[in-house]
């Protein structure tokens, strides 16, 4: 299943030659997620060779301008090519206001659904998005206005349903191999064939976390807990420590620091500082904490690979099973 993310816009507060503003898309199956939608997102869409109207859900961190400038231009495109699938767009509370009071793009004039899901200060944790495969879940994180994090999840997977040994067992219909697959047991002549006696250990998802704008946080970590890719800013080097307290942003150490206390597998940095025409230095601070860290490309396709049953679970799966078969 394939599953990756690409930057569209890596730069803080103002566009550069170089750098657009804060926005990025994850693509799963022919399915794609938007994190941030700042000013020309749209092209860099187009520019990405994603598809616009795959859109499922627009996850919004915070009312800064270049984290949502580019809203309205897209949903206002979708309307020109006659979209009528519902969309979801999540973001602090409010959002539903700005949208439907700007001039065609109220309901009646957009001609698709908006489902609305607003968060308010003070919440602690939230499902704000999810499918029979994923879910996406919210907390608050650390800036100079009500500001969310993202995390996106897949669902665990059953193992492989291993055949022969569910024939051994009795089993021979297609609906109780279907039904093992989903996890249900099956009775066979006066006995229950359970799920664990036949499949592999289950798959665990891939994982990836959005923390932009932020100072280093705990719910930020929570966010980041044993992903496989977190996208953390880097406004700043460690050099301008103080500035970026000011301005509610994390330097490039500090996302290491987050990254490696929150077990990420992988970091890439962004949200970078128009004076760092080059993010070198940035990385190199950071790998000193964390060295699997890079700096976001933009239109550059980060994959996440399926992850693996372990080894030594499965050959436990399988002792039991054949234990039971004897």
């Amino acid at each position: 299943m394939e599953l990756f993310v690409i930057p569209l816009g890596t730069a803080s507060a103002v566009p550069t030659r170089t750098r657009h503003l804060s926005s990025l898309a994850l693509w799963r199956a022919g399915r794609l997620l938007l994190f941030d939608c700042g000013e020309g997102t749209q092209y860099r869409l187009l520019a990405a060779e994603l598809k616009a109207p795959r859109l499922e859900a627009i996850f919004i961190t915070h009312f800064h301008g270049d984290h949502f400038f580019g809203l309205f231009g897209l949903l206002a495109t979708l309307a020109m090519l006659n979209r009528t699938e519902p969309l979801v767009v999540v973001g602090p509370e409010g959002i539903e206001r700005l949208i439907e009071s700007m001039p065609g793009l109220s309901g009646a004039e957009r001609g698709f659904p908006i489902r609305y899901v607003e968060l308010a200060e003070g919440f602690e944790h939230a499902v704000v998005f999810e499918t029979p495969d994923y879910v996406v879940t919210a907390r608050p994180v650390e800036h100079r206005v009500f500001t969310v994090g993202y995390r996106f999840e897949e669902r665990t997977r059953p193992g492989r349903l291993h055949v022969e040994r569910a024939r051994a067992l009795g089993v021979t219909e297609p609906e109780q191999y279907r039904a093992l697959k989903e996890g249900r047991p099956v009775q066979v002549g006066d006995r229950w064939v359970r799920p664990e006696e036949v499949l592999g250990p289950p798959i665990p998802g891939r994982t990836f976390a959005y923390l932009t704008d932020t100072r280093p946080c705990e719910n930020g970590r929570l966010l980041a807990e044993g992903v496989d890719l977190l996208y953390h800013e880097a406004t700043f080097g460690e050099v301008h420590h103080a500035l970026a307290v000011e301005r509610g942003h994390a330097t490039a150490r500090e996302a290491a620091e987050l990254a490696r206390e929150a077990g990420a597998r992988r970091l890439l940095l962004g949200h970078f500082s128009a004076r760092y025409e080059d993010p070198a230095p940035l990385v190199a601070e950071a790998r000193a904490v964390f060295p699997n860290t890079e700096a976001a490309e933009e239109l550059k396709r980060y994959v996440l690979p399926p992850h693996a049953p372990r080894r030594a679970a499965l050959q436990e799966t399988a002792n039991v099973a054949d234990d039971r078969g004897r």
